[in-house]
Order: C-alpha cells, then structure tokens, then sequence
C-alpha cells in the first residue's frame, strides 16, 4: 500500500545518504534525514524510483565560503493531511567542493557511441559514474585548450537510474568549474534534441542553427538496448558542433580512466528536475543549474526543415490515417508535441508514448522484431511481408516508431515495411519534397554506413550527389556533415546520411533523427498526393516505393 511504499523509498534514501556520509560528502543532519524522507512523498499513488541526489532543495554556506549562500524552501504537496495544505520545509546544508580519493576501473572504454554497462555497473560500483565523468570532464577541458567547459548540457532519455545519475554529474561538473550546466525539465531528451540544443541555445533560450553556445553535452543513454534495475545504461558525449565525440576525444578518455586518482564533487543539496522552466540553481558561486524546455530548440530545428502548415493540413485529411509508437523512450514526448499538439493529430495517432524507466518492459529497438505490435496493426507479418488476411484500405496510411532515446525510426505503410537502406534511397530521391532541402536546390552530399545496401549509391550518382561510405558510428557522418566547419573542408550541406540499423538522419542537428525521418515521409507521402481530391484513394507508401524500385532496381542485403 502507500504507506509501505512510502517506507521502502525512506529505507532506500537513508542508505543513499548514509552512502555520501561515508564519503565525506554528506553532513547528517535532523535537516538532511527530514529531506530525505519527506521527498519520497508523492501527490500521486502511481509510484517511480526515487531521483534521490543529494537532498531536498536547500543550501546555505559552507564554513571554508565554497558554499553559495543560498536557503531554499522545498514545498510538497500533501497527502491525507486536512485540506490538502502544503507542507513546507526549509534546510540547509554544506556546499564545499570536496576532492574525493579513487582508483581506475577497468572497462570504461567507450564504443561506437559511448560507455555502456549493465545499470548494476553503473550504480553498485563505488565511484563509477564519478571516475567517468571527471574522466570525461579532463578530457574535455583538454581539448578545449586547457580551459574548462563555460557550458553543457546533461540529459538522458529517462531510463532506469537517469535522475541519479544526473545529480551526480552536475555535481561534478559544478566541483570542476563549468558555470552552466542546463539540464531539461525532467531531466529528459532525446538524443537529437539534445544535439540541437548544443547547436542552437543560447544564452537567452533559443537561437539560430550554429548560434549554440553550450560546448558540449553529455547524454544518459543505452540507445536502443533495454532499461532497468538489471538492464542497460549508458553515457556518451557530444562535442561542441553536437556531434558524438571523435575516436581521439573518446581514447583519450579511456586512457584517463587508467589514470585517475581522485574525483571533484560537491557536497551540495540534490536538484528538482520536475521544477519549472527557468529554474536555477546556484551550486557553487561560479557554477549553476538551469532547467531548460527540452522542446523549444529541437522544435525550431525541425520547422527549419519542414512545412508544418502543409503537414498539418495533409494529415487532417480524413482520409488519411498514421500510427506512432514511442516504444515508452524519450522520443515519446516529442513526438505527442509535434504529432498531436503541432500536427493536431489525435491522441489515437500514438501507442507507447510516455516515457518509462524501463521502457514498459519492451526492447526499444524500433524493427520487425521489438515493434511487433505496431507491425501487426500495419497488416504485416514478423517478417515484413503483408498479411493478406488483412484489409489494407482498413490499415493506417503511415506507421512509425522510434527507439529508446529517439534516434532510430522504422517506417511502413499498410501492409507495406519499408528497409531502412530504401527509406533513405527514396527521401534522397524525393528530396523536392523536403523544404530543407528543396529550398537549397537539393542535396550536396550523402552518406551511408558501410553494412546498408547500395540503393543509395545509385540515387545518388543518378542525381549527381556525392556519396560516401564510413564504418559504422554516427560520429564519421558528423565528420562530413561539419566538413567545412571543423576542418575548413568543403561544405556538404544539405546533407542526408543513414545506416543499416534503422538510423536516418540530416545536418539540421549531428545526429540520427527518428522523428525526422518520419516528418520527412510525411512530407513524402503529402507532396505524392498533391492535386489527389477527397473520396479519392490516395498514392501509398508501397505505390512510392514499388516506383522507386522500377526506376533504379530493387537492391537487398
């Protein structure tokens, strides 16, 4: 019941806090056992993992004058006391930067897109994310010269063990001397708003492509593997233009994590992620959080691509139909925003879209396989072929998915399952379709992973685009997507790149895109269907492709 749950997370918060005494990075305190309990209580029965940091939100200065002076009131919404009054607290607690002793961890070599463990690694290991991140941190203020980072950004796509580890990293950058720390409400963003957020924020909120001022952002995600108490976590860091970090950046780090001997940290109060937009908080003298709208420069991305008053009036059609699965990862929320409340789609539009700690138990990898139920409600068979059982006149027009943090997307039409290689050989093609493309005379470069079919090779000398191969990783697209910017090379923009593992993605940010992806057949589908009136059947996603294949040959892997 309430009660006993609200006893478990008390158990749960005092071992944390007991933890971070041990440490020397926590006074106990009546203050600090009276946050930790009281912060377990929720206005709601409906019950997540405590995001339990280092407190409630209070602070005040440190005897050796590294604290910031600053005592907060922590409200909580009551629950059962009469009239529902809210219950006030105020504490105060020590914000000293403290140097903690370690010792290297084997293992922490980063892959293709950074470190992933199983989430016990992360949160069982004494001092792992802290070894990582100040790593991480060293790394970066490296390469910046030797200067420290001004500004990052740090969110993940609300897996298990996400606000944890977030409070734990702010702590550390605000110990090591980064001045802004932004992080988004809730502490959750997908992978390709978080790119657009380094390229386009600033100071003030939003900002024009290249107009970013944060230096880097570091992305709590396991991608497309599963979330929860015995599954995936991960951290990875994107570099200044929003890219993933480079093999030199990512070795470096490894050979920092050899290396290390003691951590930076704070013994400051924990953050409310779920405060409002705005929201500051002054960790150190020099060093503050702010929690951003995850949406607003993200959004302003995608408008800069698309024609959202033509989509809008396309997909109100009433005969035109489209199902989205968030599969519960971050891209869930983005897509209700742009689907529903930009689009005005209508709820029934979307399945699986709030977000999860453990993603409801599914594997968030959008294919045949994980996306079984949205494949079976887009009349196709477990392995891609139509089930001719079905009605297909009764079947969505356009069904989607994206994965655990938004990048990777599936496309299908009604009984029709289109290949992520074709997917981005037919947006190549159809790139008139495209407002960021069209509006530049077309594409200017494109790319492929080396594993993905040919289908786009050919599209590409058709048009008389250049077309390059890379390994697998998205950070070698990012290489030629800032050609110009990051090594004074030629200027691919617009540019279009993908790979076999349902990845597709553009130079609006330095990543993948799921949601991207499916606005861009969208648009595909609304330019096919121009001049086509109501009552009449409209050109299908299997009618473009099946074209497609008659003109430049079908090509398999």
């Amino acid at each position: 019941g309430f009660w006993g749950e609200i006893f478990c997370y008390d158990i749960y918060r005092l071992y944390r806090l007991l933890c971070l005494w041990r440490k020397g990075m926590m006074r106990l305190t009546a203050a600090s056992i009276g946050a930790a309990i009281l912060s377990t209580i929720e206005p709601s029965s409906s019950f997540a993992r405590p995001s339990f940091g280092i407190g409630a939100n209070g602070r005040s200065s440190s005897s050796n004058g590294v604290g910031d002076g600053v005592t907060s009131t922590c409200s909580l919404p009551s629950r059962g006391w009469a009239g529902g009054e809210t219950l006030s607290m105020s504490t105060a607690t020590d914000s000293e930067v403290v140097t903690v002793s370690t010792s290297p961890i084997e293992g922490m070599r980063p892959g293709t897109s950074g470190l992933r463990k199983k989430t016990t690694v992360w949160e069982m290991t004494e001092n792992y994310v802290e070894n990582f991140i100040q790593s991480l941190i060293d790394t970066a203020m490296e390469s910046n010269g030797g200067k420290m980072l001004d500004t990052v950004v740090v969110a993940g796509d609300g897996r298990y063990y996400n606000n944890d580890a977030i409070q734990t990293i702010a702590r550390v950058l605000a110990a090591n001397g980064v001045s802004n720390i932004w992080i988004p409400q809730d502490g959750i963003m997908s992978t390709p708003a978080v790119s657009a957020v380094i390229r386009r924020r600033t100071a003030d909120g939003s900002g024009e492509d290249g107009q970013g001022v944060a230096q880097g952002g570091i992305v709590l995600t396991a991608s497309h593997n599963p979330g929860g108490p015995e599954e995936d976590f991960g951290i990875k860091y994107n570099e200044g233009l929003g890219q993933p970090a480079g093999e030199e950046f990512t070795e470096t780090l490894y050979e920092k994590t050899l290396e290390i001997k003691s951590y930076r940290t704070l013994n400051s109060d924990g953050i409310d992620l779920s405060a409002p937009v705005g929201t500051e908080y002054q960790l150190t003298p020099t060093s503050k959080v702010t929690l951003i709208d995850p949406f607003e420069n993200y959004l302003d991305a995608l408008k800069s691509c698309f024609d959202f008053d033509g989509l809008k009036q396309f997909t109100s059609r009433p005969d035109f139909r489209m199902l989205f699965d968030g599969m519960h990862g971050a891209g869930s929320k983005f897509a209700r925003r742009v689907l529903v409340d930009e689009l005005g789609m209508p709820e029934s539009a979307l399945m699986r879209c709030d977000p999860l700690p453990d993603f409801g138990g599914c594997h968030p990898d959008p294919n045949l396989t994980y996306a079984s139920e949205l494949v079976k409600r887009m009349g196709l068979r477990a392995d891609g072929s139509a089930d001719d059982s079905v009605d297909a006149s009764s079947l969505p027009v356009l069904g989607a998915a994206n994965d655990g943090d938004g990048d990777r997307n599936l496309i299908a039409g009604a009984g029709f399952f289109v290949t992520p290689s074709d997917s981005m050989a037919l947006i190549c093609d159809n790139y008139d379709a495209i407002p960021q493309f069209a509006s530049k005379g077309g594409l200017n470069g494109v790319a492929r992973s080396m594993p993905s079919s040919a289908a786009l090779d050919v599209v590409a000398e058709a048009r008389g685009i250049p077309c390059f191969v890379t390994p697998t990783g998205w950070k070698f697209f990012g290489n030629l997507m800032s050609s110009k910017e990051s090594f004074d090379g030629k200027d691919y923009g617009p540019f279009l790149c993908g790979e076999e593992s349902f990845g597709t993605g553009s130079d609006h940010v330095r990543e993948k895109d799921g949601l991207w992806a499916v606005l861009a057949w969208m648009s595909i589908l609304s330019k096919a269907n121009e001049g086509v009136g109501e009552g009449e059947p409209l050109t299908s996603v299997r009618e473009i492709v099946t074209r497609h294949w008659a003109k430049y040959g079908r090509h398999f892997y």
